[in-house]
This record gives C-alpha cells, sequence and structure tokens, in this order.
C-alpha cells in the first residue's frame, strides 16, 4: 500500500496538541493513512507519490467556516464593494464607476456601505441615487447585511409605493409624507432581491464556482451554508450544489441549513434529498432579531440612545418555541441568529423547553453571532449543550464609537465574550458570515487573540482575548463537533478525511500583526488538491 499524496513539515498543527510538531502526514484516496515522523512514513512513499517538504511553513486541519452564505457571497465579489467609502457622495461615486464596468446588466449590485463611518452618519435615501441612475435599479447591502439602499428605480419594480405594506420581519422606511425613502429592512430587502437575484441557471453555476475558487485559496475545506435572505430570494439552489457533486466538482463539505419555519414535511424532505458524504442537510436555521447598529437587534433593556425601543424578535416568541420543540423531536440542529441579549435569551430558553418538553439528547443547537449577552445567560450555553458560533472579526467592521452609543456603557463590558464563553465551557464554532466579511479564516484568528477594535489600534476588553491554539481549534474542530463530524473532519489523525491547509509560516512563530497575512499554499479536501500556489508537484 502507497500513499498518494505524503505532505510534510516542521510545523505540523494537528489539533490534538498545543503547538505544532516535526511529522509527515501520508494520504490514500481520501483519508488519512498516517500522521508520523518522516522515517516511519518512508514505506507508504512509492514511484507516483507526490512528496512534498514544507519547511517551516505551517499544516493545520482544512478550516470549516462555521457560518457562510455561499452564493450570496460570491455575488459580492463581482459587485461595487462601498466599505471604503466615508460619506453618502463618495458611496455614490464608487457605484457610478462600477455601473460603467457593466453596461449589459441591467442590475446593478453592491455591498458593504457602513453610514456609521460616514461624514454625517444618517442613512443615505433613494433619491442621491436617482440623481445619478434613473433608469436602472441600484441595490445596495449594508455591511451588515440586514438593510438594503435602493433607488426609485428598483422600487418601481418591486411595486413598492407609499401604499406598500410592511412584510412579516420587515420595514420599508417611508418619510414624514409616508413616501419610501430607499431604505429596506430585514426582509423587507427580499421585496427588491427577488428581482435583482433572477439568474440562469447558468450565472448561478458561475456564482458557485467562483465561490468554489474563492474557498480553495482561503484554506477553506468546509462550509455551513445557512439559510438567509439570499434563500428567500431564490438566490440558493441547492441542485446547483448537488450538480457540482456529481459532476465530481464540488470542492468543500456543504453542511446545508435551511429555514426553520414550522414546515416540517418540508424540512424532513430536504434532510431526506441532501445525505451525502459532501452535500448534506445539517439542520435548520432562523432569525431571532437583527442588529444592532440599525437598532434591530432585540435587547432586554431600551437602547441607549433610543429609549423608546428594545428591538423586537422576528418571531413571536411562542411561535419560535414551538419550531424548536417540533425540530428538535426529528432530531434536527437548529442554529439562531441572536445579537442583542433579549434575542439569546429566548434562543436559549426555547432550548431548555425542547429539552423539558423532548428529553435532553446531544442536539448540538447554537446560537450565531452572540453580540450583546446577559452575564446570567454566558454559563447556560455549557449546560444546555449549546455552541457558541462567533465571528470574532465583526467587533472591528462595525464603527466602534457608533456601536457603544447604541447599547450603552454597561452593556458595552458583554460585547463579543469568547473567552468567557469558553472559560464557562461553551463549544466555540468560528466562521466569517461571509459576504459580511470576506472569507479568510486569518482575519477571525487575528481578532480573536488580539480584540484589536475598528480603529487598528486599540484593543476592546483584552480579558476576552483567547490563545492562537483555541482560536484554531474553534475554526477547525469546533464547527466539526457542531456537525457531528469531529470522528472524521477537524483534526489530523489517522483514518480521518483528509482535509486540510499548508500555510506559508507558522503562526505560532510570528507576531500576531503578521496573522492577517498569512496566506495559503495548498488546499486540500477529500484528498485531492484543490489549490496550490505551485504549478507542479514533486514525485519521489
Amino acid at each position: 500500500m502507497k500513499a498518494d499524496i505524503v505532505l510534510s513539515s516542521n510545523a505540523v498543527f494537528t489539533g490534538n496538541d498545543q503547538e505544532p510538531r516535526k511529522l509527515s502526514i501520508a494520504i490514500l484516496d481520501n483519508r488519512i493513512i498516517a500522521v508520523s515522523p518522516i522515517e516511519e512514513i518512508e514505506s507508504l512513499i512509492g514511484e507516483n507519490t507526490i512528496v512534498q517538504h514544507f519547511g517551516d511553513q505551517m499544516i493545520m486541519p482544512g478550516f470549516h467556516d462555521f457560518h457562510v452564505h455561499a452564493m450570496m457571497g460570491s455575488l459580492s465579489l463581482e459587485c461595487a464593494n462601498l466599505f471604503s467609502a466615508r460619506s453618502e457622495n463618495e458611496a455614490i461615486k464608487i457605484v457610478q464607476e462600477y455601473a460603467q464596468t457593466i453596461p449589459e446588466n441591467e442590475w446593478i449590485i453592491g455591498f458593504m456601505w457602513d453610514s456609521s463611518y460616514w461624514d454625517n452618519k444618517k442613512f443615505p435615501t433613494r433619491f442621491s441615487l436617482d440623481e445619478i441612475f434613473p433608469n436602472r435599479p441600484v441595490v445596495l447591502f449594508h455591511a451588515e447585511g440586514h438593510y438594503t439602499w435602493v433607488n426609485s428605480k428598483a422600487l418601481q419594480i418591486a411595486n413598492i409605493d407609499s401604499q406598500t405594506k410592511n412584510p412579516p420581519n420587515g420595514l420599508i422606511e417611508k418619510d414624514k409624507n409616508g413616501e419610501p425613502t430607499g431604505i429596506l429592512i430585514e426582509e423587507a430587502s427580499a421585496l427588491i432581491t427577488k428581482f435583482a437575484y433572477d439568474f440562469s441557471k447558468l450565472k448561478k453555476r458561475d456564482l458557485f464556482e467562483n465561490f468554489l475558487v474563492e474557498a480553495g485559496k482561503n484554506g477553506v475545506t468546509s462550509i455551513n451554508n445557512l439559510y438567509g435572505t439570499e434563500t428567500l430570494s431564490g438566490l440558493d439552489d441547492f441542485e446547483v450544489f448537488r450538480e457540482f457533486e456529481n459532476e465530481e466538482a464540488l470542492s468543500v463539505r456543504m453542511h446545508l441549513y435551511p429555514a426553520l419555519n414550522g414546515d416540517m414535511d418540508e424540512a424532513l424532505s430536504l434532510r431526506d434529498k441532501y445525505r451525502s458524504d459532501k452535500l448534506r442537510v445539517s439542520g435548520l436555521k432562523q432569525f431571532i432579531d437583527g442588529v444592532v447598529t440599525s437598532r434591530t437587534a432585540y435587547m432586554l433593556e431600551p437602547y441607549s440612545d433610543a429609549p423608546d425601543t428594545f428591538g423586537l424578535p422576528a418571531h413571536s416568541p411562542e411561535e419560535l418555541k414551538n419550531w424548536v420543540i417540533e425540530a428538535d423531536r426529528y432530531g434536527f440542529s437548529i442554529r439562531f441568529h441572536a445579537i442583542g441579549d433579549a434575542a439569546i435569551r429566548l434562543a436559549l430558553d426555547s432550548y431548555e423547553n425542547a429539552q423539558k418538553v423532548n428529553g435532553k439528547r446531544d442536539s448540538r443547537h447554537s446560537v450565531e453571532h452572540i453580540e450583546v449577552i446577559h452575564p446570567n445567560d454566558i454559563s447556560r450555553f455549557a449546560s444546555l449543550g449549546v455552541m457558541a458560533s462567533m465571528q470574532p472579526d465583526h467587533f472591528a467592521l462595525s464603527e466602534r464609537s457608533t456601536y457603544t452609543e447604541r447599547i450603552g456603557s454597561e452593556r458595552e463590558k458583554y460585547v463579543f465574550v469568547i473567552n468567557s464563553l469558553k472559560n464557562a465551557g461553551a463549544k466555540l464554532a468560528f466562521g466569517t458570515d461571509f459576504p459580511i466579511d470576506s472569507l479568510n479564516p486569518m482575519l477571525q484568528i487575528y481578532r480573536a487573540i488580539t480584540r484589536i477594535d475598528s480603529s487598528g489600534k486599540e484593543v476592546w476588553h483584552p480579558e476576552e482575548r483567547i490563545s492562537l491554539t483555541d482560536a484554531l481549534k474553534a475554526y477547525t474542530l469546533g464547527p466539526a463537533f457542531g456537525t457531528f463530524r469531529e470522528h472524521e473532519l477537524g483534526t489530523l489523525e489517522e483514518g480521518k478525511l483528509a482535509d486540510l491547509v499548508v500555510l506559508d509560516r507558522n503562526l505560532f512563530e510570528v507576531h500576531p500583526e503578521e496573522i492577517k497575512d498569512a496566506s495559503v499554499l495548498m488546499t486540500i479536501c477529500d484528498g485531492k488538491i484543490v489549490y496550490s500556489k505551485q504549478k507542479a508537484y514533486s514525485k519521489n
């Protein structure tokens, strides 16, 4: 028996040790058949074995992004990126320049504007877009993805006017005269995106192929693809994913999480339909609230800068709890978007209630984001067996002063309490929420171990920093555990699936600031080299 691939390095982080060691890894078909010193693996090297020695460059398990929106993320890569804009006019200029590159497209789509960084910090309006784009529809996603800025043409296409009622869990912002301003909040955005995302099957295939390329170059070998507005708008297409699998072109493992909405027949049908090794329905997902910056995150106490609002849950607590009971009874793992402290408590209460009704089981439900938590709820994650699904770089995406103005100084103490959750026994799982953030895992790891805020200088609660080892495990073994696959993914061990990545440096030997600059040399998924910076592979 000879290996297909043998990789060796002075810095192999298996995930079972605290630091890297000098080791070699032998791969046959899609499995790891040995992790040992090189002299113990030489007998597995044949004339056709690809052998790569990486010196001090680090080999580790493939990254498993626990929270992704693959199709929307891929779309964002080819659309206008507005994050650098520091005013409404700057944002429009970026959109205008982008629009000139796609004259054949009816819709102009952009991402990542954030008015909290603008000079006046005010939401933009449709009128400024109308001056430049009177006849082409424009839809621009806020950096947090929970609201959109559109022009009058887009509103016209969607038949949105002063008489249009708000959809469930959505708000069409209107001025004092009752006219739409061009800001659509939460699920109101789907009224527009169902037209903007009216893509052909060929276009969807192109988008997904581009996502797979992006995943490979970032060392991402597994993802959890979660329900979101792109699902409501028809951009998500599970059959496209399966086509790639059937063509043996699916170069990441995809764990799908369609909507938790009370329709168990549909959920069970999807779970039965998609259940392969590389493409499977692994659970259900739903929103409890929105985000802090738009004051749609659900809070226990009123917003500090708007004492008339607590935010609102996207669905009634009774409805959510009933959905959880039924889905839990059928063995589904449930994921709740919960950012405000009231939303997090409602998620935990729902899981606890299901345990009382259905009996306690190894459910591995999770709470997504966990931005502002009440201290009394930190210990409940471990006691209820709930995963803490977090994206550390997110606290540096929002402008810190705007964020803290919303919640006040007391709640500010409990923002992204990653280390507190870990110390209380919660199992951590990291991701990006791509396209809310880049698919690059290095940004999340850097932020988790440094806690550098949006200024790029200040440390936001240094006591909440975690070690590099813990951060890497939260990006590998944590998500594997969260998808019930820790027996075959998440560490480099004999018998496990051959998903691994080679980095251009040993993260344990460089200054934390250098981690942001680390890049991927090679990505292997299911025993196949799916990305490499090298043009050829040496054979023994």
